[in-house]
């Protein structure tokens, strides 16, 4: 039993190291998992697109379910978390802890099982010490016995030595009956203390270690499955992770990426036409045919494509000073471009594209009808090249000007309802004198308005900006399709030079070429008669008037109304001078005549 003892105890002991060790185990699972979480949040954050709010650029299906794919992985990153929190929770933490309590409660159990060893082991000493002296007694009254016999049987022996042998037995006789008693008990009481550890404490003990060997093994049995219940339970949420990446990968399509790069890229500009045939032997055939009618025949002249048109333009104003084209604003196809016999257009300069950006920005007209009767104060040029984005292409910069618009517009939503708030706190104010000043709202009212009429200005400038786009891409429309109605009308009716004739009697010259002047622009608002004044107006507040085209004047100052306000917010007024410009409507007071000074 005592074997078996120590047997139960190092099987309990490698029962202990055995939990330790799995708990190593999941402890090490839990760090794995906590390191594949972290990498995976990291390749999340490494890819995942840092754009600031102003950036835009175009989203396209591949790259938004490629965002949303990172998406779904890191929330499959936070479940491979959920499943280390649960794991060293509801097992590492618990096998640590019954760790703990199986120890104290092995090492009770044997302390237990050695106190009950070692007291038998007492019972049994006590039991062989009473025996060891009951057997030297005994042999001490043997050897009494012996003497008292032999002096018995000598017949020289006194009676008092006799006596006295007799005496010495029955003392030892009396002394061996004591510890056979003593022994006896002992004996006695040792059988049962050794029938009880036997029979009653050692299986107590050893049912104990069982009991306990057996509750370790059902706590593992456990943490197994406690183990596989924190990986299943993320599983649900895992599964509508990759179904979202699925889901990204179908949301991918192609045609709407394809739209997307067409409309970013799309410039507005019409495709060069064909070259011309440049036919070296028209001077041949003009000598040939002098006596033709539809090729009247011009000696000593030779036939430039520089020039052709130029000469057209001549001849069809041979009276008086040729009037002020009507035509749309000027464009790559009307600026250098003339028509071929299937109805195409081809350059006739060699010119770059960002040379003509340039000389389009200097000559062209634009038609706005609120600054049409500018005088000088307002530039061709609008703005700087950036500002008013005339280095992009007209449908980008069409693009771009409305979102700058739009912007605008909020903006000044905003400055406007701050203003409404500023004006009913400075009544609340008037009406109740203990609540506030109504003087120290005046500068921040003074500066909302002043930020309102700067935004107004920006907004009027975009939009004049935007028509001028919409009406140069409005204007190719028309010449486009013009161009292929003329194509199917004039088809086969082509002269021998390469132009296209009504009849065998005139020849129809091309379209003629415009060489805007950067002065046009300014010619056209000199011919404009100074407009009347409808009325004045006294300056309730001073505007400084930096921005192009507006008045400065001061407060007090009294001005001729030259056109009212058509919704935007701004007067156009006149000095005395004659200095004239616009002026904030909700600047100044406003008085309309019928028969004013300047009338």
């Amino acid at each position: 039993l005592k074997d078996q003892f120590d047997n139960l105890d190092k099987h309990t002991q490698w029962g202990i190291d055995f939990l330790e060790k799995y708990a190593k185990f999941v402890k090490e699972r839990i760090e794995i998992e906590q390191n594949y979480a972290k990498q995976l949040r990291n390749l999340v954050k490494k890819y995942c697109p840092k754009r600031s709010p102003k950036d835009e650029e175009p989203r396209f299906t591949s790259c938004i379910a490629f965002f949303n794919i990172l998406n779904e992985l890191n929330d499959y990153a936070g479940q491979r978390e959920v499943v280390a929190e649960e794991m060293g929770h509801r097992v590492y933490g618990e096998l640590m802890r019954y760790s703990h309590d199986l120890k104290t409660e092995r090492k009770m159990h044997l302390q237990e099982g050695r106190k009950a060893q070692q007291y038998l082991d007492m019972c049994w000493k006590q039991m062989d010490n009473s025996k060891k002296k009951f057997e030297r007694e005994c042999r001490e009254a043997e050897k009494a016995q012996q003497s008292y016999e032999r002096l018995d049987n000598d017949t020289n022996a006194t009676k008092a030595d006799v006596e006295k042998a007799k005496q010495q037995l029955n003392l030892r006789t009396h002394m061996a009956d004591e510890n056979k008693n003593e022994y006896a008990a002992q004996l006695q009481n040792f059988n049962g203390e050794q029938h009880k550890h036997y029979y009653i404490v050692i299986p107590q003990i050893y049912k104990q270690l069982q009991e306990m060997d057996e509750r370790r093994t059902i706590k593992l049995s456990e943490c197994y499955k406690g183990f596989a219940d924190s990986e299943r339970k993320v599983i649900p949420i895992i599964s509508k992770c990759l179904e979202g990446m699925i889901l990204a990968a179908k949301s991918v399509d192609e045609h709407r990426d394809s739209q997307l790069v067409i409309d970013c890229f799309k410039s507005g500009f019409e495709p060069p036409g064909d070259f011309p045939f440049e036919d070296y032997s028209q001077n041949i055939y003009r000598t040939i045919s002098d006596g033709t009618i539809s090729t009247p025949k011009q000696e000593g002249m030779r036939i430039d494509t520089k020039t052709t048109v130029g000469k057209a333009k001549g001849k069809l104003w041979l009276f008086g000073k040729k009037p002020k084209p009507q035509s749309p604003p000027l464009t790559p196809t009307s600026l250098y471009t003339s028509s071929t016999p299937n109805g195409s257009q081809y350059p006739i300069f060699s010119i770059e594209p960002v040379h003509y950006c340039m000389s389009d920005i200097k000559t062209g007209k634009p038609r706005i009808p609120s600054f049409r009767s500018l005088k000088r104060g307002w530039s061709v040029k609008m703005g700087p090249a950036l500002e008013d984005f005339s280095h992009l292409p007209p449908e980008q910069r069409r693009k771009k000007l409305q979102q700058r618009i739009d912007e605008l517009n909020r903006e000044l939503q905003k400055e406007t309802d701050q203003k409404d708030a500023l004006i009913k706190m400075k009544d609340v104010y008037e009406k109740n004198p203990q609540m506030g000043d109504p003087s120290s709202l005046q500068p921040k009212l003074t500066e909302t308005m002043s930020n309102m009429d700067r935004l107004r200005m920006e907004i009027h400038k975009n939009e004049a900006w935007l028509s001028e786009v919409e009406g140069k891409v409005a204007a190719r429309s028309d010449r486009r399709h013009s161009s292929d109605i003329n194509h199917l009308v004039t088809q086969g009716r082509e002269s021998p030079e390469g132009s296209y004739t009504d009849d065998a009697n005139q020849e129809v010259r091309g379209p003629p070429q415009q060489h805007a002047h950067p002065n046009e622009f300014d010619d056209e608002f000199e011919d404009d008669d100074p407009l009347p004044a409808i009325g004045h107006c006294k300056a309730i507040y001073p505007f400084d008037g930096h921005n192009e085209g507006t008045l400065a004047m001061k407060e007090g100052e009294v001005l001729y109304i030259i056109e009212e306000d058509k919704g935007d917010g701004w007067t156009r007024a006149r000095r005395q001078n004659g200095e004239e410009g616009y002026v904030p409507t909700s600047y100044i007071d406003v008085t309309l005549e019928k028969n004013s000074k300047g009338a």
